[in-house]
C-alpha cells in the first residue's frame, strides 16, 4: 500500500486541498497576493507529507494523512488568512498542543526507526526521552519558522512575541512528553491506547523499517 493510493481513498483531503487551489486563483486574480499566498503556501505545505512518503516509499496512515492535512489547513490558512488566531483565543493553544502530541509520536517513529525496530537495544525510557529530544527540536525549528514568516511577510505567526514563544515552547514539552510516553507503553506491550495504536499501525505499514526487533524475536522463539 502506497501514499497516493492513501490519499485517494480521502475525498475530505481531496476537497481540503481543492479548496485551497481554488482560494490561491481566485487571491491571484483579484490582485490579493497575501491571501494567494498563504493558500499556496498552505497547499504545498499540505501535500508535502503525501510527497515525502512517497518519494522515500513510506507508507503513512490514513489517520496520520487526514491529522496532518486539517492541521495545516486550520493552522496556516484559517489561522492567518482568516485571523482565527485573534478571532478564536484558543486556536493558537489548540494547535501547538495537537502538533506537539504529534511531534512526540514522530519522534518515538523516528528514534524506533533509527533503532531498526529493536525493542532490546535500549531501555524503553531510553527511547522514550530521545523521542521526546526530538520532539522539542522539532518545536525548536517551527518557532524559528514563525520568526522567518513574520520578519520576511509581517504575517505575525509570533503574536505577542516572547511571551508567544514560551508558551508554544512549554505547550510542545507537554505534548512532546504524551507522544514519548504513548512510545514508552508501546514498548513495554500495550497497543490498546489511542496514540499506541497509531504507532502500531504506522509500524505494521512500514515492516521492513522495524524488522530487527522481530527476527530477533523470531530467532529466540526458534531456539
Amino acid at each position: 500500500m502506497n501514499p497516493p493510493k492513501l490519499f485517494h481513498q480521502s475525498p475530505i483531503i481531496t476537497i481540503l486541498w481543492a479548496l485551497l487551489l481554488v482560494a490561491a486563483i481566485t487571491a491571484l486574480a483579484l490582485g490579493r497576493w497575501p491571501l494567494s499566498f498563504v493558500a499556496l503556501a498552505t497547499l504545498g505545505l499540505a501535500m508535502a507529507p503525501a510527497l515525502l512518503a512517497s518519494r522515500f516509499d513510506i507508507a503513512l496512515p490514513m489517520p496520520f494523512l487526514f491529522a496532518t492535512t486539517l492541521f495545516i489547513f486550520a493552522s496556516v490558512f484559517m489561522g492567518e488568512a482568516f485571523d482565527f488566531y485573534e478571532r478564536v483565543w484558543w486556536w493558537d493553544l489548540a494547535l501547538h498542543g495537537t502538533s506537539a502530541v504529534g511531534f512526540g509520536l514522530i519522534g518515538f517513529l523516528f528514534v524506533f526507526m533509527l533503532f531498526e525496530g529493536d525493542r532490546f537495544a535500549a531501555p524503553p525510557s531510553a527511547i522514550a526521552f530521545i523521542a521526546f529530544c526530538v520532539a522539542i527540536t522539532i518545536g525548536v525549528f517551527w518557532e524559528v519558522l514563525e520568526y522567518l514568516m513574520d520578519l520576511s511577510f509581517g504575517l505575525g505567526m509570533q503574536k505577542s512575541g516572547l511571551d508567544d514563544t514560551m508558551t508554544d515552547l512549554m505547550i510542545d514539552g507537554v505534548g512532546g512528553g504524551i507522544g514519548a510516553i504513548s512510545g514508552y507503553i508501546y514498548l513495554i506491550g500495550h497497543n490498546d491506547r489511542i496514540f499506541t495504536r497509531l504507532i502500531h499501525e504506522f509500524i505494521a505499514l512500514n515492516k521492513r523499517f522495524y524488522q530487527k526487533s522481530r527476527n530477533r524475536l523470531r530467532k529466540g522463539g526458534d531456539e
